[in-house]
């Protein structure tokens, strides 16, 4: 095998490897804690594990039209459930509870058109790297996830600087937007981003779950304790 394939491939198991990882990590966490966030999280990174995976399959010449149609949706739905994560941005318990329950149908809807529109594997994959474009109607559906998605993992950043400074929670935070911001950009037709966001991606959130943080309760504005990752 030429030594720039080999290097590419190890890569991307390493990527796999390192994400699966960081998601068991976070399913513990939540077993153990019972804390949405967490779970959110875990769930998040284990689609980025898959997502990886599927891109080592296709690096490698496994090309089928339904690993194609996995991919297309793992690009939106690994944005929207890190946003998940991320939601104590929303400090209202109404809002926070609407935009899951939205976000869930969205990637429901995503899924359902993913898998029943059919995808060229010879239109959407050059040189082993997924670079097709989807089409028009899977664009539009999937900018419904990753657009809200996206500011609300953006805002969760914010956040943390305005408040505190916690440096797991920053480098969390700052992570997941890289990773949504490279699944955004793949929908948006420049793949080749979502591969750079990775490995940036894989990096920062490797720095901000060292241990994942812990979660305390804040106040909404009715009064009632929710969750919220505080460091």
């Amino acid at each position: 095998m030429d030594p720039q394939v080999l290097g590419i491939a190890a890569s991307l198991a390493v990527l796999t490897a390192a994400l699966s990882s960081l998601s068991l990590r976070g399913l513990m966490r939540f077993a153990r804690s019972h804390f949405p966030t967490e779970l959110m999280w875990g769930v998040g990174l284990a689609l980025a594990s898959v997502a990886t995976a599927g891109e080592l399959l296709v690096y490698l010449g496994v090309v089928t039209t339904p690993l194609l149609q996995l991919y297309v949706f793992l690009s939106a739905a690994i944005v929207g459930m890190l946003s998940l994560g991320s939601t104590r941005v929303l400090r209202q318990r109404s809002v926070r509870v609407g935009y899951t329950a939205y976000t869930l149908v969205a990637c429901a809807l995503v899924a359902v058109f993913s898998f029943t529109t059919p995808l060229s594997p010879a239109s959407m994959v050059t040189g082993g790297v997924i670079s097709g474009n989807p089409p028009a109607t899977l664009l539009v559906l999937s900018s419904l996830v990753t657009v809200p998605a996206t500011l609300v993992l953006l805002g969760a950043v914010l956040l943390a600087l305005r408040k505190q400074w916690r440096w797991r929670t920053v480098m969390m935070g700052i992570g997941a937007s890289v990773l949504a911001a490279g699944g955004a950009l793949y929908i948006a037709s420049f793949p080749v981003a979502l591969y750079y966001s990775e490995f940036v991606g894989i990096v920062l959130i490797t720095l901000g779950l060292v241990s994942l943080p812990h979660v305390s309760a804040v106040q909404d504005s009715t009064g009632h304790a929710a969750a919220a990752a505080a460091k």
